[in-house]
């Protein structure tokens, strides 16, 4: 098998992975172009179709599925190569990448800031997705996670901090429409609520079950854009604490209970874990964590 053959059926296995020509273009990097000229090189190769073409992407068929088989073993064992070799290096120097939910980023930018400060060397890469980044597949460094504990089995988890929320409205929203004394009022109320029916927070499942359908009057997938909807007055919606505190327009509703809280999880490969350069953002991120207030 020649490289420009693997190149291929990696491409091939990425579009097979995430069910699109854009995602796997940037994934490995390259241009989409790239991407569809290696699946028709690779199925004129073999004589035979590999994927199934439509308007949501690409689905691979049953040659598809044969091939992609082998490649995502020869994959896995090529990346756990990679991470141990990585795992050699004795600087603090090179890429380091992090992904993390959307919702921490204000409190990661003074550890980025710190890190860099402290380390010159390394190039910073912060990765935030609605999907979750593979350590296994050497796709991120470090991730920070919410929710319960990560159980992949060829991770290190270690728990970070707790991410408290609570029910949050501006002023000029209570002025409107008054100040709920309690979920009794509720229906006299609207809501900024995720639009997926299936979200695993539990303060949203929560307002699902305590405010009347109706009473959902704004609904995004977006974090930032559910935040931004209650900052303009939109509804009474879920805000983190911290975030919360820093806007003197914004009036609580409901404080914080424990039962909504977020335990935040720092997720390592096992293969990258005691390196020199994941280490030495661990110590600052840890420091850093006893500071603050949420």
């Amino acid at each position: 098998m020649t490289i420009d053959t693997w190149d291929e059926i990696r491409t091939a296995f990425q579009v097979a992975r995430l069910g699109t020509v854009s995602g796997a273009a940037e994934v490995l990097g390259v241009h989409h172009a790239t991407v569809i000229r290696h699946i028709d090189a690779l199925e004129k190769r073999l004589g035979t179709r590999l994927f199934q073409r439509h308007a949501r992407g690409y689905t691979p068929t049953e040659a598809g599925h044969d091939l992609l088989s082998v490649a995502q073993t020869t994959d896995e064992q090529f990346a756990q190569l990679a991470n141990r070799i990585k795992g050699q290096g004795e600087t603090v120097a090179g890429e380091l990448v992090i992904t993390s939910i959307v919702g921490v980023s204000d409190l990661l930018m003074p550890v980025f800031s710190r890190f860099q400060h402290e380390h010159p060397a390394v190039t910073l890469r912060f990765l935030t997705d609605m999907r979750v980044f593979r350590l296994d597949y050497g796709e991120a460094h470090v991730a920070i996670r919410a929710g319960a504990a990560p159980e992949e089995p060829d991770n290190v988890v270690q728990p970070l901090t707790r991410l408290r929320t609570g029910l949050y409205a501006t002023r000029a929203y209570v002025a409107r429409h008054g100040m709920p004394k309690s979920e009794a009022d509720f229906p006299a109320h609207r809501f900024v609520v995720t639009d997926a029916q299936d979200s695993r927070a539990p303060f949203n499942r929560w307002l699902r079950s305590v405010a009347p359908p109706d009473c959902l009057t704004y609904r995004a997938t977006e974090p930032a854009t559910l935040e931004a909807a209650v900052k303009s007055g939109l509804g009474i919606g879920f805000l983190a604490a911290f975030r919360a505190a820093a806007n003197p327009d914004l009036v609580e509703i409901l404080p914080p209970r424990p039962e909504w809280d977020a335990p935040l999880w720092i997720v390592t490969h096992v293969d990258l874990h005691r390196t020199r350069k994941v280490q030495a953002f661990l110590t600052v991120l840890k420091d850093a964590a006893k500071g603050w207030t949420l």
